[in-house]
């Protein structure tokens, strides 16, 4: 396993990604596999977040997870190298962020390592599959909430990181690469008939869809106290239309 770069660790905590040991661990991404841990998901997050209901406490919940995916992104593209740790050693902590509690992530530094280039597209095709789409059906099972608001709240940090990495020259080429293999279908195909990235993004540049309103659905950020609507919102473009 290779060693995180002070450079890579500091990126990670931009994101609410720890890899120190936390002082104590409310739960694991294993234990949201749990059945009967997933009936108590919901009110956690609620009692954390003093959401109003579930499904916007577990819609917060999938945004902050989501931030964890997009590193797994952002580490495959500029270093080569993602998380593979056991689930259970993924922990959950609440932690207060601008006065308002959330939860953070922490995760064991000895668990990134190296990508192969001939294992990139299987890499990437089991992110989705087995840290994204499990997940999210897991999640579902907590609330009634739908399953294209949990993968935008993912897009949305995913576009932020591709974003970045294409304004950097030395990494603008792979990082249209890899762009590419999440756009492909092929990719996809364990769970789905197409590529729902691109489905999100229409193919358009990630420069051009950061802070616009391409959602399709309302994360209901703008329920949880201490925030607002997110910039992706569909509910700007249609205040926009109905004050023209």
């Amino acid at each position: 396993m290779p060693a995180l770069t002070p450079e890579q660790v500091l990126t990670l905590d931009s994101y609410s990604i720890y890899t120190v040991e936390p002082k104590r661990s409310l739960f694991t991404l294993e234990r949201i596999r749990k059945e009967f841990f997933q009936d108590e998901l919901g009110d956690l997050m609620q009692g954390i977040t003093d959401a109003p209901s579930k499904t916007a406490a577990i819609s917060h919940f999938s945004k902050r997870y989501g931030q964890f995916i997009a590193m797994q992104f952002y580490m495959l593209t500029a270093f080569d190298e993602i998380w593979d740790g056991h689930e259970r050693n993924l922990q959950f902590d609440a932690t207060e962020e601008y006065g308002h509690f959330t939860v953070c992530l922490f995760a064991n530094p000895n668990d990134w390592r190296y990508v192969e280039e001939d294992e990139r597209s299987y890499v990437i095709s089991t992110i989705l599959f087995k840290q994204c789409f499990e997940i999210i059906q897991c999640l579902r099972n907590t609330t009634a909430i739908s399953p294209k608001m949990m993968w935008e709240n993912i897009f949305v940090h995913i576009v932020n990181v591709y974003a970045k990495l294409m304004e950097n020259p030395q990494l603008a080429d792979r990082a249209m690469d890899d762009l590419e293999l999440l756009e492909d279908p092929a990719i996809w195909s364990r769970f789905a008939k197409t590529s729902l990235f691109y489905d999100y993004s229409e193919g358009r540049a990630p420069a051009a869809l950061v802070n616009q309103p391409i959602r399709k659905s309302c994360c209901q950020s703008k329920d949880i106290p201490g925030l607002t609507e997110c910039s992706y919102c569909p509910l700007i473009k249609m205040e926009e239309k109905n004050n023209d």
